[in-house]
């Protein structure tokens, strides 16, 4: 989902995991709000040119929910199964259901399994013609229309604009509890009163003109809103099926979808097979024969077993192997969009106090934290929002640590807590990760030394966590942002008061002005300010989030073998894409 304002590359963020995001998932982007249309082509099969001391600590650390012993997911592949493509794919997806997922892991699942109107292009993740094959948009840009091709799900069953129409109405449905339902209620004129149960479907901006012409209704002319729709919220799934099995439609034997493979097998906490959809509209460029998505969250055993030939592409390296991978050609480090931080739940002592919330953040030494712990080349961050073409990153507000330090404990004090006295230990939650253990470690050991707090460190398998932290159990928790789409906007939006994403529950009404109105201005130096000005309120006024550092992507693939796969700042590559260079 992005539209056409590019990202400074310059933009340099990080590589441990993220959540959405989804995800997620990018840079600003220009659109004239006057009539457009693209045709479709299919996405180029081109080939893809080669790519180019954690502190200990004195507080408790309380383990609830330990990570599974970790076997290897998946044997190397065999030449009797043809070509065979094997992706280190993180944790366990959550669910194979696009409306009930909402992470890095189950997005790389999902573009292979289903396509909505439109695709991620895989050299700059902006939209290229999915399901609809072209579309036009009216004068102002607040109404587009999408043109259809005629084509069918995996079973043989017609797809059409009613197809759209029923998928993006049970995403927004309150009964289906969707986590991203948000997300096209920032989009959708009418959206928002649905899901929120103010209204009914049909006043969604929504429909279906005939079988194969579907148009949509925006709440302003938002000019990221075409690359949006790559996003997994609006997707568009099987009514047929779904009706059908209930909410069993998603295992092997009742799967149907309309992306380039489907699903053929799937072993829990092991992996996730593939195999080519024989209905695709596009099959003839889809060149592998199976794709392996394996189960592990444990980057040293991922690590290893590409280095033993067990996995083709692993997504993420090891702190202390980034140095001695990076010395490889098969090492790929590039700016991404994406936000790594903690969230503080607004509603909880201490942390309803908008002066202890800035205090702990102060007292976090960026530069130390990437320079000592996660050494892959990420960059400090001061702000929500990476760097992008006309969107400057935020700065520390000052000079020196040891001057943030001295601030955090005015603040402290002047909230009551004078040298850390009464505020009680403090509890970090995290996703269960090396990584994300070695970040906590640091914070716990500076919330120690700058602050006189005491802090506990608590770790959960990432279905129970994602559950945890959207569901607000918890003080700070650990959390990573991929944008979307390449639009500051995609760092902003999901801190609205009552957004399914914010764990933290953070609501302050002018900032929710301010991001709904960016959304009804045309792209510009206005509307960026209008959402400057939030990002400000967000983080500096409020301090409802602690951004850490912007991360870089760490992966490890050989582009000599493999062709179709690119870096790009989203750090998305559909499987449909990749081929075995002859």
């Amino acid at each position: 989902m992005k539209k056409t304002l590019s990202i400074a590359l310059c933009l340099l963020l990080t590589a441990t995991v993220f959540i959405s995001c989804g995800k997620k998932a990018e840079t600003a982007t220009t659109e004239t709000a006057t009539k457009t249309e693209t045709t479709a082509t299919a996405a180029p099969t081109t080939t893809a040119p080669a790519a180019a001391t954690t502190t200990t600590t004195t507080a408790t650390t309380t383990t609830t929910a330990p990570a599974a012993t970790t076997t290897a997911p998946a044997a190397p592949a065999k030449e009797s199964e043809g070509v065979v493509f094997r992706i280190s794919n993180g944790a366990e997806p959550e669910s194979l259901d696009p409306a009930l997922i909402q992470g890095v892991p189950e997005h790389r699942i999902y573009d292979a399994l289903f396509e909505g109107l439109v695709a991620p292009d895989p050299k700059t993740s902006n939209a290229i013609p999915g399901l609809a094959k072209s579309w036009e948009s009216n004068a102002d840009g607040t109404q587009w229309t999408f043109h259809l091709r005629k084509t069918t799900w995996s079973d043989g069953t017609p797809i059409t604009a009613k197809d759209v129409v029923y998928s993006w109405l049970r995403e927004l449905d309150p009964k289906t509890a969707a986590p991203y339902a948000w997300f096209p209620c920032m989009f959708l004129k009418g959206a928002s009163d649905y899901n929120s149960g103010k209204a009914g479907a049909d006043t969604v901006g929504i429909r279906a003109l005939d079988d194969y012409t579907f148009q949509m209704d925006l709440i302003g002319p938002i000019p990221y809103a075409i690359d949006a729709l790559t996003h997994y919220s609006f997707a568009v799934v099987p009514q047929h099926a779904i009706e059908k099995y209930g909410d069993s439609w998603t295992t092997p034997e009742n799967f149907v979808g309309d992306g380039p493979y489907v699903l053929s097998k799937r072993v829990a906490q092991s992996y996730i097979e593939c195999v080519p959809n024989e209905k695709y509209w596009d099959k003839d460029n889809v060149k592998l024969d199976k794709v392996i998505f394996q189960s592990s969250d444990d980057d040293n055993t991922n690590y290893n077993m590409y280095i033993n030939g067990e996995t083709d592409w692993v997504t993420t390296v090891p702190n202390d192997m980034i140095s001695s991978a990076s010395m490889r050609d098969d090492f790929s480090k590039y700016p991404q969009l994406a936000t790594y931080y903690y969230t503080f739940n607004c509603t909880k002592a201490p942390f309803n106090d908008a002066r202890v919330r800035k205090a702990f953040s102060l007292a976090v030494d960026r530069q130390a934290l990437v320079d000592g712990v996660t050494k892959g080349g990420q960059i400090p961050a001061y702000g929500m929002v990476p760097p992008l073409s006309g969107y400057d990153k935020m700065a520390t507000p000052y000079d020196s640590q040891d001057d943030a330090n001295a601030a955090a404990q005015d603040l402290l004090s002047q909230a009551g807590y004078p040298n850390g006295t009464g505020i009680g230990p403090i509890t970090i939650l995290y996703n269960t990760n090396a990584s994300h253990k070695a970040i906590a470690e640091f914070i716990q050991q500076e919330w120690k030394n700058n602050l006189g707090v005491d802090v506990t460190l608590e770790n959960e398998e990432w279905s129970t966590y994602l559950s945890d932290r959207n569901a607000g159990n918890f003080q700070v928790a650990r959390a990573g942002w991929v944008g979307d789409y390449q639009d500051p906007n995609t760092f902003l939006d999901m801190f609205i008061t009552g957004a399914g994403m914010n764990g933290g529950k953070y609501s302050n009404e002018t900032y929710d002005t301010l991001v709904s109105e960016a959304a009804t201005l045309p792209a510009g130096e206005d509307r960026l300010g209008v959402l400057k000005t939030a990002e400000d309120i967000l983080v500096n006024e409020d301090s409802a989030v602690m951004p850490l550092y912007y991360y870089v992507t760490l992966n490890m693939i050989d582009t000599s073998k493999w062709g179709g796969w690119y870096p790009n700042t989203m750090d998305i590559h559909p499987v449909k894409d990749i081929y075995l260079k002859k």
